[in-house]
């Protein structure tokens, strides 16, 4: 930035970059997910569960070849990114991404240790709550997720090991794609442009707003506006909490660890409607948060310090950036400007992939 740049003008240009490179990458999702899903269209219609969780699987193998390629391409194509937006750290955006898959023999243990804590302490006890406190929303999102994809009908299977093998494949792919396309692409090439608490904040409004879209849905109608809110809340809090954690360990094995198991737990709960619900969490939650309760006590000094330095970094969101000279108002631009991109890109990616 030069010595005249005013703070504005950079927030809004780094940001501006970094949408149109988000367009891009979107195209390059779509072109490697829709035109496979487009060859299996008929055996779809034959075998709705079965060949709808595989357009889930085609749909995550789509995501993770797209994005390192279409990161290359525009590595090329856009010419500002050459040392003029990554100073700190030139690395080729590819190379960067495909590193945050990266397991040695090192820190294998380590990752699958915080995988199991973001799911006992962060995933399973949200969603027990909701459940217990707003039972209406299983019924609720039974219905918005078979009502608007085929390829869910397997929760209304009444054979188990259907729903076992269809569970197991999709949530697993679900975790993949969406921890690879919210943190790993939106979070982390985000947090390249411009500081990363921002690209928390982004990539985060763009996951909540994806669990929002219910609302849109017609079957929607028939339940109270709250249910899809208290989707948006917890989905854009657990999106800042799993976007802060990739941004500074530069792990994604834990995230879609901790993601895909615990959709598959919550499958289980959809899965069981109409049956009441206390009764099965006796069976399911109660243990699991027993194990949390165990973990916690285990682990409270790792745990302690990642929500002390959570806190700390996302603290820093809401002060001005003395880095690039922010004044109190160019604070709030950076803000305002947050949400209108992570908006933007929910809203791009809805009618791209």
């Amino acid at each position: 930035m030069s010595l005249q740049e005013k703070p504005s003008k950079k927030i809004l240009r780094d940001r501006f970059r970094f949408f149109i490179e988000v367009i891009l990458v979107f195209l390059g999702i779509f072109l490697f997910t829709f035109i496979p899903s487009l060859l299996f269209q008929d055996l779809m219609v034959e075998d709705p569960i079965f060949f709808g969780a595989l357009s889930f699987l085609l749909r995550a193998i789509g995501i993770i070849i797209a994005i390192p390629i279409f990161l290359l391409l525009t590595n090329f194509i856009l010419e500002w990114q050459k040392r003029e937006v990554i100073l700190e750290e030139d690395i080729n955006p590819a190379k960067s991404h495909l590193k945050l898959y990266r397991i040695t023999s090192s820190n294998f243990k380590y990752q699958m240790l915080y995988g199991i804590l973001i799911l006992f302490i962060v995933f399973i006890p949200l969603d027990f709550i909701i459940y217990l406190l707003m039972p209406g929303t299983i019924e609720y999102t039974v219905n918005s997720l078979t009502y608007a994809n085929a390829a869910n009908n397997y929760l209304l299977n009444d054979n188990y090991f259907i729903f076992l093998i269809s569970v197991l494949l999709v949530q697993f792919s679900v975790g993949i794609y969406e921890e690879t396309l919210a943190r790993g692409f939106i979070a982390k090439r985000g947090s390249d442009y411009f500081q990363k608490n921002s690209a928390v904040i982004i990539s985060s409004l763009y996951f909540g707003l994806g669990h929002f879209a219910y609302f849109f849905n017609p079957i929607s109608a028939n339940y109270p506006i709250w249910y899809p809110l208290v989707w948006f809340t917890q989905t854009s809090l657990v999106g800042i909490i799993l976007a802060l954690f990739l941004l500074r360990k530069k792990w994604i094995f834990p995230l879609i660890f901790a993601h895909a198991f615990n959709n598959i737990i919550s499958a289980h709960v959809l899965w069981n409607y109409p049956n009441d619900f206390i009764p099965f969490s006796l069976y399911l939650y109660i243990p699991l948060l027993i194990i949390g309760i165990a973990l916690f006590i285990w682990q409270f000094s790792r745990i302690k310090t990642a929500i002390q330095n959570g806190l700390r970094e996302f603290g820093r969101y809401f002060k001005n950036n003395q880095k690039i000279g922010e004044t109190g108002s160019d604070k709030y631009i950076r803000i305002l400007v947050d949400l209108l991109i992570g908006a933007l890109i929910f809203i791009v990616g809805v009618f791209i992939i």
